[in-house]
């Protein structure tokens, strides 16, 4: 009978302190495997995340450069580039600079607020100076705070001096009469380039939209540095404005943050975009 106890207080004994160790030993390396594995997977995440952040910043800023850059000098700007101080300061279709560009053209059609074109219903005259009669009133062209340099239809540009209701006053004698129907676009000078925001590289644009102001907008966040060169009708390097037929845009962008196990110098990840952008509307206008 006392064997049978022995055994059964022996079968009852539990875990000693040396196996609890062991168990916990190895509980702990396989917590931080686990654990290493896991920040190793959120690393891997934030990195990707953060690449295909700076790559969507480079292309939605070469996207919108090239478009506008294609279309300098639309709506035969010449006229308003003649005028004394030309549109808002410039006097060339593009303005050539190594890390900021330049350009004037008429980038956008006049609309009503609900997206509707306003247009040229007819042509008359008020105490000797042309005036067109539009299907729609605007505010678009009153004082200082609007726009004042116009396209007629993409082939003349003019300067409003007054509007009367859907009445424009023009400062220059039309050259070509235009028919009914007719669109109206407004001509900015638009400038690109880099500007330190608050410790963030961006890319901006300038929007020049009276004599006396500008407005800056963000294009795209952390694009460390951009490069304009420019090219005539033969492909040969060129820094005469009404030479240039080509301009090359080379876009480089960084990751948000640094990453201290790149290999790479400060951290940071980069990707750099170059674009060759044809001006569409330069030979029209020389």
């Amino acid at each position: 009978m006392s064997s049978i106890s022995l055994i059964k207080i022996k079968e009852d004994r539990g875990v000693t302190l040396v196996e609890l160790m062991i168990a916990l030993m190895m509980s702990g390396i396989l917590i931080a495997a686990l654990y290493r594995t896991f920040i190793g997977q959120q690393r891997t995440y934030t990195v990707q995340e953060q690449v295909v952040d700076m790559q969507q910043n480079v292309r939605v800023s070469i996207h919108r450069m090239m478009s506008e850059i294609r279309m300098a000098g639309f709506g035969n700007v010449n006229n308003a580039l003649n005028l004394v101080g030309g549109v808002n300061g410039f006097t060339q279709v593009i303005t050539p600079n190594n890390n900021t560009i330049t350009i004037v053209g008429g980038f956008r059609q006049v609309r009503r607020d609900n997206g509707d074109p306003i247009l040229i219903n007819s042509v008359g005259k008020d105490s000797g100076k042309d005036t067109l009669t539009l299907n729609y009133a605007t505010d678009n062209f009153d004082g200082d705070k609007h726009h004042h340099f116009i396209s007629i239809g993409g082939l003349e540009s003019n300067t409003v001096a007054s509007r009367s209701g859907n009445v424009l006053t023009l400062n220059l004698p039309l050259t070509l009469i235009p028919r009914a129907g007719t669109p109206i676009f407004k001509i900015h000078a638009i400038a690109y380039g880099i500007r330190n925001d608050d410790g963030v590289l961006v890319l901006f644009r300038d929007l020049y939209p009276n004599t006396v102001s500008s407005k800056r907008e963000t294009v795209a966040e952390n694009i460390e540095n951009v490069q304009f060169e420019y090219f005539d009708a033969n492909g040969n390097p060129t820094g005469i404005p009404s030479n240039i037929r080509m301009v090359r845009v080379t876009v480089t962008a960084r990751t948000d943050m640094s990453d201290p196990e790149f290999a790479g110098g400060d951290g940071y990840r980069r990707r750099q975009i170059a674009s060759n952008i044809y001006i569409r509307n330069m030979g029209s206008y020389f």
